[in-house]
This record gives C-alpha cells, sequence and structure tokens, in this order.
C-alpha cells in the first residue's frame, strides 16, 4: 500500500481528513494515477499510522479520509543514531538508505582523519538536501513511522561528544580481537539500551590515536567479527544484530 510522509498540521484528527500537498499530491495524481476511493497509508513522522481512502485527487492536494491510527509497528523500542564517516562515491548513500531500512532515527555523517572526502562548506549543503530525499524515499519503502534525520557533517570531536550521551556507544573497530559485539550485546539482554550511537570509520578505518581517543571518551572499542566489513556495510550489520538481540526475539 502507498506511504506518504505528512506535517501533523495537515491532519485533521476532529474532521477525520489528511491532505497530502506537493510533490506527494502531484506523485498520487499522476505517476500512481491512484483514484478516489483507494487505500494508503499515511503518518505524521512521529510514529503513527493512518489507514486512509482518497477522498478528492488534485495535481497540488489530495485529500483523504481517515479510517483508523494506530501506532507504526516498524519502529524499534530503541533510538539508534548512525554516525558514519565521509567517504567518497555512493557508498555514504548506501550507508544511509540501509541505515534507515534496518531501524536507524538519525545518521550523523562526520570527518575522521583517514577520510579521503572532507567537509566543504556551501558545498555540503546540496549532499545534504539530496542525502535526506535518500532517507525520506528509504522510509517510505520500508514502511517506518519517522523520517531519520540526516544532520550536516560534523568533526571527530564533536561526533564524540555526541556518542557517548547514548546508554551504548559502539566505536566500531576492525582491529579489536577480545571485545566483540554479540558478547555486549548479549551481556545487555536483561537490561536492553534505550539509545545507541554506532560509530564506522571511512574506507581506511579509524587510526590508532583515533581508537585511543573514542576509548578515553567513553566509548565501547568492539570488533565486528572475524570479517571486515565494507563501511557502508557496518552498520546496517550492527543495527541488525541490536534487532536479531532486542527486538526479534
Amino acid at each position: 500500500m502507498p506511504r506518504f510522509f505528512v506535517s501533523k498540521d495537515n491532519i485533521n484528527e476532529e474532521e477525520r481528513i489528511i491532505s497530502i500537498l506537493g510533490e506527494d499530491a502531484f506523485h498520487i495524481a499522476r505517476a500512481l494515477r491512484m483514484a478516489v476511493g483507494d487505500d494508503l497509508t499515511v503518518c505524521d513522522g512521529e510514529g503513527r499510522d493512518y489507514s486512509c481512502k482518497l477522498t478528492k485527487i488534485r495535481d497540488s492536494q489530495v485529500d483523504c479520509e481517515i479510517l483508523e491510527a494506530s501506532a507504526c509497528p516498524a519502529e524499534p523500542p530503541y533510538k539508534v543514531t548512525v554516525y558514519q564517516a565521509l567517504v567518497k562515491g555512493e557508498r555514504l548513500d548506501v550507508a544511509i538508505q540501509k541505515s534507515v531500512e534496518f531501524g536507524a532515527c538519525a545518521i550523523v555523517p562526520f570527518e575522521s582523519s583517514r577520510c579521503i572526502v572532507r567537509m566543504k562548506g556551501e558545498k555540503e549543503g546540496s549532499k545534504s538536501q539530496r542525502r535526506r530525499r535518500i532517507a525520506a524515499e528509504a522510509a517510505k519503502q520500508c514502511g517506518r513511522g519517522i523520517v531519520p534525520e540526516v544532520s550536516e557533517p560534523v568533526s571527530f570531536t564533536e561526533m564524540l561528544s555526541q556518542a557517548v550521551k547514548c546508554d551504548l556507544a559502539i566505536f566500531c573497530y576492525e582491529k579489536e580481537g577480545d571485545r566483540m559485539l554479540g558478547s555486549t550485546l548479549e551481556a545487555l539482554r536483561s537490561n536492553p539500551p534505550k539509545s545507541v550511537a554506532i560509530v564506522v570509520g571511512p574506507e581506511g578505518g579509524f587510526s590508532p590515536e583515533e581508537a585511543e581517543t573514542a576509548e578515553n571518551a567513553g566509548l565501547s572499542l568492539l570488533g565486528l567479527g572475524k570479517r571486515i566489513l565494507r563501511t557502508e556495510s557496518a552498520a546496517a550489520f550492527v543495527l541488525a544484530c541490536l534487532s536479531s538481540e532486542f527486538e526479534l526475539r
């Protein structure tokens, strides 16, 4: 069933009407060629779903009747922020898309010492807009109840200061051979974290100095297993492990 996100200002609970505007309205009218009476799901972006029926279709505005409202079942019981190092090409786009699909609530790009791609001030604005569109499309596709925020890139130091505030801050480090992700999550099974940070490095990984700085700041340096994952795969792997441990049991 088609799924669309709207502002809460466009939801009239009393009259049981929701208005969809702009590009989404045009997409319903022209691309999907939906008709009055067709069913769709509308989400307020805060985790609440509305089962609706189309009542009026125009290119600039589509109105629908609210049939039922409920909490979105697709949201995990914890909040995960993925801190993804800047990477070249489409790898960051893939990391964002998969992080949204696997349950992240926010993605924060950051710059580390081995990043080939660097923050470039004004040029980052258009890149961030594209990244937010990728997150929005992924949220629609996988039935999320929110559109995860993709922030502007931050420094390594700022990333650490944000990540350490979470109940569990995972610093994915391929040279960590003693402390593994699986045993860490298993130990938390009886008291699952409410907030999680996942920190993933660039193509060349983190430097030993960065790993030491992260550990001193309070992050948990954890290995992800015997195989070294690509930077665009690591966050999705960790998110899948979190889901298996705390969501699917």
